[in-house]
């Protein structure tokens, strides 16, 4: 039976989650990170939902949002045609002079020319 892409995604979260467990990586998310997580999470895999967020709260992932940050965000989403609550993630990195890594291959099609972007698909 052939891995659906949302599994392969999946798949290469959880080796994020692995690499951020050993200190490879650095999380920061922006303050609603948690609620579309576990959205994304409920919408695919809803058998893990509950236990997922245990450790995603476990976690206490650095949060950071400013005005700047916001200002970013609302001019990718001009530039784009996108919607904020995804350019808001590409403002972060790009404020933080890090790395995106993104699961939405119409959004990274759309922003790879700024940079500090990368697909999930492609992490290493």
């Amino acid at each position: 039976m052939p891995v659906s892409t949302e599994e392969q995604d999946t798949d290469q979260a959880v080796s994020v989650l692995r690499q951020v467990q050993s200190g490879q990586v650095t999380l920061v998310q922006r303050a609603h990170w948690l609620p579309e997580v576990v959205a994304v999470i409920t919408r695919i895999r809803p058998e893990i939902a509950e236990p997922a967020i245990d450790y995603l709260t476990a976690m206490e992932i650095k949060v950071q949002q400013d005005a700047d940050i916001l200002k970013t965000a609302a001019r990718l989403s001009r530039q784009f045609s996108h919607h904020l609550s995804d350019t808001l993630y590409h403002a972060l990195a790009i404020h933080l002079n890090a790395v995106f890594v993104s699961a939405d291959e119409k959004y990274y099609r759309k922003a790879e020319t700024m940079g500090y972007i990368q697909l999930l698909s492609n992490w290493q």
